[in-house]
């Protein structure tokens, strides 16, 4: 089992911080910090490098500490909250990849709200540091603050379509 988990982890962790140096840089694709401001102000954000810069560092860390296993339950929040933001931003377009939906985005949710519930493994920072088991019930607040700040991300920096758009 801590097999599987730690190969969980590092292939989400992994994937969701290189989509963060995307944002922010020409490494991994990436259009650097003014591909990633372009791409969120297409997206309809305000905020400009400075909302690329928080997206993509939100991202890295927390996609790394994932990888890692340390802090997990914060890692897991990090992810979801980010994860959150792209949910909504693609929410219009169905749930499906092939349509440019929001399919993509939930499975890294869900993957990092199992992984709260599962905790980090033994193969894990958490496990070497003595910061686990963590409880399960932990989970709970993991979802509810890391959807609620993606929420509240995209409640504030989103702007509203002008009338007769």
């Amino acid at each position: 089992m801590d097999t599987g988990i730690l190969l969980l982890r590092l292939l989400v962790g992994l994937l969701v911080a290189g989509h963060g140096v995307q944002k922010v840089s020409r490494h991994l694709g990436g259009e650097g910090l003014d591909g990633g401001t372009r791409e969120f102000r297409r997206d309809g954000f305000r905020g400009g490098a400075l909302t690329a810069l928080a997206a993509g560092g939100g991202q890295i860390g927390s996609g790394l500490l994932l990888a890692a296993g340390l802090l997990t339950p914060l890692a897991a929040t990090g992810v979801i909250g980010v994860m959150t933001v792209a949910l909504t931003v693609k929410w219009h377009n169905g749930l499906w990849v092939q349509h440019d939906g929001y399919e993509y985005p939930l499975v890294l949710i869900g993957t990092a709200a199992a992984l709260a519930a599962t905790g980090p493994g033994a193969w894990s920072l958490d496990a070497a540091l003595g910061l686990t088991p963590h409880p399960l019930w932990w989970t709970v607040p993991v979802l509810a603050a890391g959807t609620g700040s993606g929420l509240l991300t995209r409640l504030v920096l989103h702007r509203r379509p002008a009338l007769g758009d």
